[in-house]
């Protein structure tokens, strides 16, 4: 990974992307904001060519397996890789040393659900991009070194978002991107069909057979996509119900066939893709479990014959809550006050925990929410209803990893020689406050310190 300085990032994002005058402004306050007005810059190699070692000093230190706090530990870094951990790590001559003896450093954040651009349409091009872009960079100023982006809503921009976060351009977590949702016509709420997003067949969203799921699969990947995203569940179309029936259920109206999912999941997985599933409830969920999708979302209608195929198939379910938070008020009316998708997100969760789901941090943050930076809200909800502090935390690091294309649980998630120096830092004990989570105070994404506000 690159580095970068806030005056490199400007620049070069707008000869790589040639965005107008009047975005261009809007690009710049974007990465200062996401930055913190402050980004890090790596410490320079040492002369002749030499390696460039990194020392950071933990007070505390959760290295995301364990349950418990380390203390008095070093964290050697060599480059971007963390060389060696423990209590007795010898710092090389001339290594750059950062003191967080009074904090709790941790692995980088892992959020399993994101979208990046917004789903306003009408937009330029260039405007949602500029959204886009200061999402990833408040994302990962947030302690968010890692995300999967589940849905572009048109196009293939988090391709290119991406791709230049990996080449420096610009301020973002490590991404893993599905491009565009996959769906048959007409089964998703909003449009994205139009100019100058449609960018070709798969964009119309038509898997109606299992030969057209399979070529959309195909598309995609030559697109450059790591994830296929699909939805198993209409999301709430049509003028008689929106989200629940009179009588308080959720509506569960299935979209895809089985025959249609498993055609996507056995393509995907042929071609190294992983495959994510929109659902709530029903048909939906029974067909996305059934056909082995890799990450079922939300997951809110989970019943027991449900529960027993994501146990007896060892799957994960990405249960998003802060996304949920907003509906409260509108779905506690339609429903009658009976229920509200944040209500069945909670029962949920409660049974998948008591059954040892594997449950990865995902949020479902979105960009038209200003939610952001703001994804360690959710932490607070998975202690209230049930999981302890260092299962709320590893949810975000080792569990979430697992999830992750290209079996990258091996390079993020834990703090252990080899990975990834993706850490971050909090002034308090998270084990005693889980929203310590909410206040992020330093960043560090493969040996660059993004920010740090310890000192």
């Amino acid at each position: 990974m690159g580095t970068w300085s806030a005056r490199r990032s400007r620049g070069s994002l707008l000869r790589a992307m040639a965005i107008p005058a009047r975005i261009a402004l809007c690009v710049a306050a974007a990465i200062a904001l996401g930055a913190g007005g402050a980004p890090g810059r790596a410490q320079p190699a040492p002369a002749g060519g030499g390696r460039r070692w990194t020392a950071v000093r933990a007070g505390r230190m959760f290295d995301g397996r364990s349950a418990s706090l380390a203390t008095g530990q070093v964290i050697l870094i060599d480059g971007d890789r963390i060389a060696a951990v423990g209590s007795n790590v010898a710092i090389p001559s001339g290594a750059a040393v950062i003191d967080l003896s009074h904090a709790t450093v941790l692995p980088g954040m892992i959020d399993t659900h994101i979208h990046l651009y917004d789903q306003q349409n009408g937009q330029s091009v260039t405007a949602r991009a500029a959204v886009a872009i200061g999402n990833a960079a408040k994302t990962l100023n947030a302690g968010f070194t890692t995300a999967v982006d589940l849905d572009s809503r048109g196009g293939y921009g988090t391709v290119d978002l991406r791709d230049a976060i990996n080449k420096g351009v610009i301020p973002g977590p490590r991404l893993q991107v599905a491009g565009p949702a996959l769906n048959q016509r007409a089964a998703v709420a909003y449009p994205s069909l139009e100019p100058p997003l449609h960018e070709g067949p798969i964009e119309d969203k038509n898997l109606s057979s299992p030969w057209l799921a399979r070529a959309a699969v195909r598309e995609a990947k030559l697109r450059g996509v790591d994830w296929i995203k699909i939805f198993t569940t209409q999301d709430f179309v049509g003028a008689e119900y929106r989200v629940f029936k009179p009588d308080g259920t959720l509506v569960n109206s299935p979209s895809l066939t089985r025959e249609e999912v498993e055609a996507v999941v056995g393509e995907a997985h042929r071609l190294g893709l992983k495959v994510a599933c929109h659902t709530y409830g029903g048909e939906g969920l029974h067909s996305c479990l059934a056909a082995g999708v890799d990450a079922t979302q939300h997951a809110l209608d989970l019943d027991d014959a449900a529960l027993k195929l994501v146990l007896a198939r060892k799957l994960p379910l990405g249960i998003t809550v802060i996304d949920l938070v907003g509906n409260e008020p509108g779905d506690l009316k339609e429903s009658g006050q009976r229920t509200s998708r944040l209500r069945m997100a909670e029962a949920a969760f409660k049974k998948a925990l008591r059954a040892g789901v594997a449950l990865p941090f995902a949020s479902g943050a979105v960009g038209d929410r200003d939610l952001h930076g703001k994804q360690a809200q959710q932490f607070a909800y998975f202690v209230r209803w049930g999981a302890t502090p260092a299962q709320a935390l590893q949810m975000a690091f080792r569990v979430a990893a697992s999830v992750l294309n290209y079996d990258w649980a091996t390079r993020v998630g834990t703090i252990e020689a080899g990975r990834f120096a993706d850490l971050i830092a909090v002034a308090g004990d998270p084990l005693a406050d889980v929203t310590e989570l909410e206040r992020v105070a330093f960043v560090m994404k493969g040996g660059v310190v993004i920010r740090n506000s310890l000192k």
